[in-house]
């Protein structure tokens, strides 16, 4: 079973080890990867998640203790791949990179944005790209495709988020044009954005690329994604410089994962647009 313990503060509660359950079928060479790096097999990673971050970690709602998503799927076939255990320590999301910073655990892996602050304390592997969606009522009502057809609309987006700027900042390009000024509100949550655009209070939402593609996906009756603008941020796990090779075990396993295409399998399963896949790459300092 896999292990699910708990980040509290500066603290871990209870001790297990699990070994890796539901990962997808592989096509990477197992075989070589442990040959090439044989001191980590039969070890335990130490991953920390949130479990609140649909597509990315989530709990099973049949089964509290069992993390889904498309992180903790990817999660779970590189270290297969590896021949490794885990340990899924759960914590608020903003406590994760400094629990790995801390040694509280090896990898965050729970839709981690690479910057080069971040890298000075921890090293990454980077896959995809993170992404802004736009999400609307299904059928797309008014027929928004993009950004430039938001004038006059009512948007939503987080509060204090990017989101919010880019909305503000396509207002005023709006007002610019002599066209109308979108009408801007905030919600403190997702459920609150998504029970605006259902309440027809909001006709746009943007919120993650991800997020908005997987709502859209399971939920298409009431939702769709008018338009996904692909960012410049690289996104991937934060690995501790303490584990000696698990940062370079990881790229090579995830190379293979993605070039199996097991990588674009579960992307399509979650909703995230597989075209926001990057060649793997590792940075450290």
């Amino acid at each position: 079973m896999h292990a699910l313990l708990s980040l509290r503060a500066s603290s871990l509660v209870g001790i297990a080890v699990a070994a890796l359950w539901g990962a997808p079928t592989l096509a990477c060479d197992r075989a070589a990867l442990t040959a090439k790096y044989p001191a980590l097999v039969g070890r335990t990673v130490r991953l920390a998640q949130d479990g609140e971050s649909p597509p990315y970690t989530f709990r099973d709602a049949g089964n509290f203790e069992t993390m889904r998503g498309l992180d903790n799927d990817l999660a779970v076939a590189t270290f297969k791949c590896l021949g490794m255990k885990t340990e899924t320590k759960i914590g608020k999301w903003s406590g994760l990179l400094p629990a790995v910073i801390a040694g509280q655990a090896d990898v965050m892996w729970n839709n981690l944005y690479y910057t080069p602050i971040r890298a000075q304390q921890v090293d990454f592997v980077t896959y995809v790209f993170a992404s802004t969606g736009a999400l609307v009522k299904a059928g797309n009502p008014k027929k928004i495709t993009a950004l430039t057809d938001t004038c006059g609309i009512k948007g939503v987006a987080g509060l204090g988020t990017v989101e919010e700027v880019l909305l503000h900042k396509t207002s005023d390009t709006c007002v610019a044009a002599g066209k109308p000024a979108l009408e801007i509100a905030t919600y403190p949550d997702k459920p609150s954005g998504m029970r605006l655009v259902q309440a027809g209070r909001a006709d746009l939402m943007l919120t993650d690329g991800g997020f908005a593609g997987n709502v859209a996906k399971t939920n298409g009756a009431e939702f769709a994604q008018a338009f996904l603008i692909k960012t410049n941020y690289k996104v991937g796990p934060g690995i501790t410089r303490t584990f000696a090779g698990l940062q370079p075990a990881i790229a090579d396993a995830l190379q293979q994962i993605q070039a199996d295409g097991t990588m674009k399998e579960l992307m399509v399963k979650y909703g995230v647009d597989p075209s926001l896949m990057l060649p793997v790459e590792g940075f450290t300092q």
